[in-house]
C-alpha cells in the first residue's frame, strides 16, 4: 500500500505565555481531523503537542506537497487561532504568516515534514518534535543515526545498511540544495551540516534503494516574515527497522542534550531535552529547549500508537546532563556562546542599535 505521512505544525497560542498548548486548542484539532477521516480525505491522523505547538499526524494517499492536505492543516490551525483568541492566548496565530491559503502551506509558517512510500510488512516510524529551537536542530541527530557507526552499528554489521544514506542538505538562506553520500562523502557534508544556521539536512535516503529514510521541516520563520515572530520549532520522520537504522539506533543521538540555537526569545543556545510528551512545557527562561518522540507502527496506513519514546527512565541522565548545561549556559547572561553570534541576531534590535550608532564609529 502507498501513504504519504505527513507532519504539519504551527504555534496557534500559548498556555500560560509559551510553555503549553490549552486542551480546547487540542480538542478543536482533533475535531478538524476526525472530520477529515470519516469524509475520507485521511486514512488516519493523531494530533499532540510539544510545548505550545500544535502537531498534526496524517497519513493519506494524495501524496506529498497535497493542496487538499495542506488547506486542511491550514484551516484546521485557523480555527484553533480562534480558538486561541477567545481564550487571550499568547501569541495567538503567531506562525501563521498569510492572511489567506495559496495552494501550500509552505513559506506561509507551519512546519512541514511528509514523506510518500510502499509501506513495508512491518513499517516502524518515529516522528520527532521540537520546541523552543530552530530548523537545523535535526543535522547532528540524523547524522549519527545514517552515517555515524559509532552511534549506528547496523551501519558496519548490517549488509542492507553497509552501502551508506544519502543526505539531502538545503542552503536555505540561497534557496539551493546539495546531496553528499556517506560514508564517502562524510567530511564533506560535516562542513556544512555542522552550521545548523545556514544549512539544514532536509530528507535522507538509503543508497541501495533509494527509499526515503528520513524527511525533517526546513522552513526558517525569520526568513518567511522578515522580522522575528518565534523559533521555528521543528519536526522530523525517521523511519526504523528493516533497512534503516533500528528503534534504538534513531533515539541514541538524544542520549547527548546537544546545544541548540532558540530557547528565550530565540537568541540563545540551549540544551536540547528529551522529554515525555507531558514533560513538554518549557518554563524556565522559556527553556530549555525540549525534544519528544512519538513511535508508531503502520498497517494499512492506520497508526498503531503512539508510543512516547522518552518516557524511559534511559533518559534521565540526559535530562540531568541538559539541566547542568542549562545552568551552566545562563551564567553567561548576554554574553556569547550562550546569546546567538550578532550575524544571527539580524531579526532583534541589532539593526535598530547599529543605525542609531550610525557615524559614531570611528578609524582606529
Amino acid at each position: 500500500m502507498r501513504i504519504t505521512l505527513s507532519v504539519i505544525k504551527a504555534d496557534v497560542g500559548g498556555y500560560v505565555g509559551h510553555s503549553e498548548s490549552h486542551p480546547d486548542v487540542l480538542a478543536n484539532a482533533e475535531e478538524w481531523m476526525a472530520r477529515a477521516k470519516k469524509g475520507g480525505t485521511l486514512v488516519d491522523y493523531h494530533v499532540t503537542k510539544c510545548g505550545d505547538d500544535l502537531q498534526l499526524i496524517m497519513t493519506h494517499q494524495h501524496g506529498e506537497n497535497n493542496e487538499l492536505i495542506h488547506k486542511l492543516a491550514w484551516d484546521t490551525f485557523v480555527s484553533c487561532t480562534e480558538v486561541a483568541k477567545k481564550l487571550k492566548l499568547h501569541g495567538a496565530g503567531q506562525d501563521l504568516l498569510a492572511d489567506a491559503f495559496s495552494g501550500n502551506v509552505k513559506g506561509m509558517g507551519p512546519g512541514v515534514a511528509e514523506m510518500e512510500f510502499e509501506e513495508r510488512p512491518a513499517e516502524t516510524v518515529i516522528v520527532f518534535m521540537a520546541d523552543k529551537t530552530s530548523a537545523g536542530a535535526w543535522n547532528m541527530p540524523l547524522y549519527k543515526m545514517f552515517a555515524d557507526p559509532f552511534n549506528t552499528i547496523g551501519l558496519v554489521i548490517a549488509s542492507n545498511m553497509h552501502g551508506g544514506f544519502a543526505f539531502e542538505v538545503q542552503a536555505i538562506k540561497e534557496g539551493k540544495k546539495v546531496t553528499f553520500n556517506a560514508p564517502e562523502e562524510i567530511y564533506d557534508l560535516l562542513v556544512f551540516i555542522g552550521a545548523p544556521s545556514h544549512y539544514m539536512v532536509k530528507a535522507v535516503y538509503h543508497r541501495g534503494s533509494n527509499e526515503i529514510a528520513a524527511s525533517s521541516s526546513t522552513q526558517r520563520l525569520a526568513l518567511i516574515a522578515g522580522r522575528y515572530v518565534g523559533k521555528d520549532d521543528p519536526v522530523c520522520i525517521v523511519r526504523s527497522q528493516g533497512e534503516f537504522p533500528a528503534v534504538g539506533e534513531v533515539l541514541e543521538p538524544f542520549s547527548l542534550p546537544f546545544l541548540v540555537e532558540g530557547w528565550m526569545r530565540g537568541s540563545h543556545h540551549g540544551p536540547l531535552m528529551p522529554v515525555s510528551t507531558p514533560d513538554s512545557i518549557p518554563s524556565r527562561f522559556d527553556g530549555p529547549p525540549r525534544v519528544t518522540a512519538a513511535g508508531f507502527q503502520l498497517s494499512g496506513g492506520k497508526l498503531v500508537g503512539p508510543r512516547d519514546m522518552f518516557a524511559d527512565k534511559s533518559f534521565d541522565n540526559a535530562r540531568q546532563q541538559a539541566l547542568d548545561a542549562a545552568d551552566f549556559m545562563r551564567r553567561h547572561g548576554p554574553f556569547e556562546p550562550h546569546r546567538l553570534p550578532l550575524d544571527e541576531m539580524e531579526y532583534t534590535t541589532m539593526p535598530e542599535v547599529m543605525k542609531k550608532l550610525e557615524g559614531r564609529f570611528v578609524d582606529i
